[in-house]
């Protein structure tokens, strides 16, 4: 029963901590992170619980397309958790989040405009975002990825389905925000019950400074 009660707090905690990630802005997000010693890691180790009986990982797909990619690439992973990315790819694996977890992770708020992230202009092949987009200014992070992606640069998302549903457009509405940013549609993959994957390469010429970005729903798990 201990053990059970014990559960259910940390069950909670985490799908508290989630709510509040995803419906704050980066900046908030990231004061959470710091005053809330442990959130960070609370938050990860509840994630990893909810998504292990997944029959596909994300992010094994991501590695998967990567290692069909020159090992010559730079990547940057927006929103990398523990660097699971870094530890596994053969490319040069940039890494970023609120907390700097884990060894090589540089902590920033990937949603604070431009230069948030310290990395110069075109400076990488590849931008992830796997199961990344929080916040009510998510848009700012897929801008600063377009600032930092080499020229015909690829922009690889893995998003949960549900966040899409119910919302007005949906997934051609995110889609749609997407190109009117600088991106151009090269692959969807909505073959998947939980999560979708799209691949985006970089177009050239200058993308308008504000982008009206569609509100996604917030991310929901069961109960454990």
């Amino acid at each position: 029963m201990l053990e059970r009660a014990q559960l259910q707090l940390r069950g909670g905690r985490f799908r508290w901590l989630n709510e509040q990630l995803y419906t704050r802005s980066g900046a908030a997000a990231a004061k959470l992170m710091v005053a809330e010693e442990g959130a960070f890691a609370e938050y990860h180790a509840g994630f990893r619980a909810q998504t292990a009986g997944w029959a596909r990982q994300p992010l094994d797909i991501c590695i998967t397309w990567l290692a069909r990619c020159p090992a010559a690439w730079e990547v940057a992973d927006f929103g990398c958790g523990d660097a699971r990315l870094a530890a596994r790819a053969a490319q040069r694996v940039h890494s970023f989040d609120l907390v700097a977890a884990s060894p090589g992770v540089v902590a920033c708020d990937v949603c604070g405009g431009p230069g948030a992230v310290p990395l110069p202009d075109g400076a990488v092949q590849a931008a992830v975002f796997c199961l990344s987009l929080m916040g009510t200014d998510y848009g700012r992070s897929l801008q600063e990825a377009r600032r930092v992606l080499a020229h015909r640069g690829t922009l690889w998302i893995a998003e949960v389905r549900s966040r899409f549903e119910g919302t007005a457009g949906g997934v051609d509405a995110f889609l749609q925000a997407l190109d009117r940013a600088g991106f151009q549609l090269k692959a969807r993959d909505e073959s998947d019950a939980l999560f979708a994957i799209f691949r985006l390469q970089r177009r050239d010429g200058d993308a308008p400074a504000m982008v009206s970005w569609p509100a996604l729903k917030a991310c929901e798990y069961k109960r454990r």
